[in-house]
């Protein structure tokens, strides 16, 4: 039988984590539909790079740190800095072109994945998540070393080409996009 700790293990790796990446695809998709680089152009796509600029390091410290206390608290600080530019994000976007309904799903999403990738980290790691806020009778751990017990090599090389091919290059290429249209005008 399978424990909810293997679960919820599993479902942050094989669905959340797939889950976070079509919807980076889908937001693309969406903008490139849109012809965004005729309306909210270099700016908007310049903050969509600095989200991934934000949750792109934390996405590799998760798959290769040890999930401690210095981790999640660098996870929290990556999750609301995030959600700062996204907001920010979503203000410019939304005064400079449409937001329809699919992208506006697509968002719910891509708000909600970080959070719930923190909390599912928290809870399999309860002590050291308590321990941040002086909460656990554990003390907490504030190093930064590789996991004692590694993620299996090919998922991580697997999780870290399909976030730069199918969200990093994408997003590079619409900022490329909106630079020359921008030219254009």
């Amino acid at each position: 039988m399978v424990s909810l700790e293997q679960a919820l293990r599993a479902l942050l790796m094989y669905a959340l984590v797939p889950l976070w990446a079509a919807a980076g695809v889908a937001d693309w998709l969406c903008h490139r539909m849109q012809h965004m680089e005729l309306s909210a152009g270099v700016r908007e796509s310049l903050l969509h790079l600095l989200m991934l600029a934000i949750l792109g390091p934390a996405t590799v410290a998760a798959l290769l740190l040890e999930v401690n206390a210095m981790l999640l608290a660098l996870l929290l600080l990556a999750a609301v800095a995030h959600e700062l530019v996204f907001w920010w994000d979503l203000a410019y976007a939304s005064a400079h072109r449409p937001i329809g309904p699919v992208e506006q799903w697509v968002h719910s999403v891509q708000f909600a994945v970080p959070w719930v990738g923190l909390v599912g980290l928290a809870l399999l790691h309860r002590d050291q998540a308590l321990a941040v806020f002086g909460a656990s009778g554990t003390a907490p751990d504030w190093s930064l070393r590789p996991k004692d017990e590694p993620l299996p090599l090919a998922y991580v090389v697997g999780a870290l080409g399909v976030g730069v091919l199918l969200v990093g290059l994408p997003f590079v290429e619409e900022l490329l996009r909106c630079l020359r249209a921008r030219r254009r005008r």
